[in-house]
Parts: structure tokens; sequence; C-alpha cells
């Protein structure tokens, strides 16, 4: 099958993920927070192990020198800079506004999170094209890790749209057409590989330096929050599970 296939396949599967935001209506907040912060710290870890075991070596292969290891540090700083110009947030955002005095902000808070969900969504799109088009290992890959991320984060978004005014089903139907940005990030990526040379061996470096970036700054940060011993052993854990993960399925597939 060619590779638009798997794109194709593969981004709709990341959308689709958007929905399991319903999964909230099933359990209480305690117990949906403490499984959240373990997911977190696995995501990190698929996320590094995507990222440093096939995304860089991949780009080694096609680059030469250090302009690998130049476009992965630009890559970290492009997404610093969207992430705070965008006002970029993630699931665990939510946490600065429960008081009361904010509380008149939250509605427009909720339609920033769309917009910079709709634009992680894209990046995520243009990471699996560029995987799929430089070999179906790396696509699986990439794949399984933004797939990974996209739990936690969605569960986290679809929490931040029912506090910020929206009905369940209205917060799971503007969460899914946010998410389907990946398809528009995937279709142009893969167009714009056919068209101009060179373009692969630039974005699978920029696609490092975003996985990276959103493990170190994202996500682990919110492990450092946790105060108790055992439980931050379990996060180091599911950390390392993650990046074995990652390991595991690169040598089961095979390489091309």
């Amino acid at each position: 099958m060619s590779p638009l296939f798997w794109i194709l396949s593969s981004v709709f599967v990341v959308s689709f993920i958007s929905l399991i935001g319903v999964i909230t209506l099933f359990f209480n907040k305690k117990f949906l927070n403490k499984i959240l912060l373990y997911l977190i710290s696995f995501a990190a870890g698929a996320l590094l192990g995507a990222a440093f075991l096939d995304l860089i070596p991949e780009a080694l292969e096609h680059n030469q020198g250090q302009i690998t290891f130049v476009y992965v540090l630009v890559g970290i700083v492009i997404f610093f800079v969207l992430e705070r110009i965008l006002g970029y947030y993630h699931h665990h955002h939510k946490h600065v506004h429960k008081h009361k005095e904010v509380k008149k902000h939250i509605k427009s808070f909720a339609y920033l999170n769309l917009i910079s969900d709709g634009m992680h969504n894209f990046l995520d799109g243009m990471v699996i094209a560029i995987s799929f088009l430089t070999s179906f290992e790396l696509g699986v890959i990439s794949s399984l890790a933004v797939i990974i991320h996209e739990i936690p984060q969605e569960i986290g978004d679809f929490g931040i749209l029912v506090y910020g005014g929206f009905t369940k089903i209205r917060a799971l139907t503007y969460n899914f057409l946010f998410a389907l940005t990946a398809v528009a990030g995937a279709v142009i990526t893969y167009f714009s590989s056919l068209n101009i040379h060179g373009v692969n061996e630039v974005l699978l470096p920029l696609a490092a330096g975003n996985f990276i970036y959103l493990a170190l700054a994202d996500l682990l940060p919110e492990i450092h929050h946790e105060q108790e011993f055992s439980r931050t052993m379990i996060h180091a854990l599911t950390l390392i599970l993650g990046i074995t993960i990652i390991w595991f399925v690169n040598n089961l597939l095979p390489h091309g």
C-alpha cells in the first residue's frame, strides 16, 4: 500500500482519540487525576524514545555533519516560541483556573485551548506524514508515540472545555473537529515532500525537536509536583516503560 494510505489511516486514528474524553464520565475526578499523571510520564517516555531512538538516527542517515542536531535545536526553539505566542496550553494548565476571580475568563480560555490543540494536532499530522514518507517502520513508531501522548492530553482538553462552559456533547464534538487538523497537516506535508526536494531531511530532526520539547517542557514538569517517593518511583518506571515500548516496537518491525 502507498504511504498516503498509512498516513491517512494513522492521522484518522489520532483524530478519533479526541473522543476519549468521554471516559471522564465514568471515573471520579481524584482517580482520573491519579491515572493521568502516570499516563503523562508514560507518554513522555514514548516521545523521548521516538525522538532519540528513531527520528534522530534516521535523520543522521540523510544529513551530513552536525546539521541534524542544529535542526533538532531549531525545532525545540520553534516549538517553545509557538507555545508562548499562541498561549499553547496543555491539560495541566487547568489547575491555574480554579480561583473564582478568573471564572469570567474561562470561556475565552476554552476557545483558546481549542485553537492551540488544533495547532498541535496539525504538527502531529506533519510528523506522522514525514515519518511514513521516510519508512513504514518510522511511521509506525511516530504514530505510536503521538497516540500515547494524545490520550492524556485529550482527556485534559475535554475537562477544560467542560469547565469552560461547553456541554459534554459539544466539548467532544469541538475536540474532534479540531483534532482533524492532523489530517490537514499530514496532507500538506505529503504533497509538499513530493514537490520540494530535501524537505524530509529538515522535517525529521524538527519533528524530533518537537517530541523532545513536549516531553521535557510540557509533560515531565508535571511529575515534579509529586511528593510521595513511592509514586515518584512509579512515574520513573512508567517513563522507562514508554521508552522501552518504542525500543521494542522498533526492533520488532522490519527495517527497510
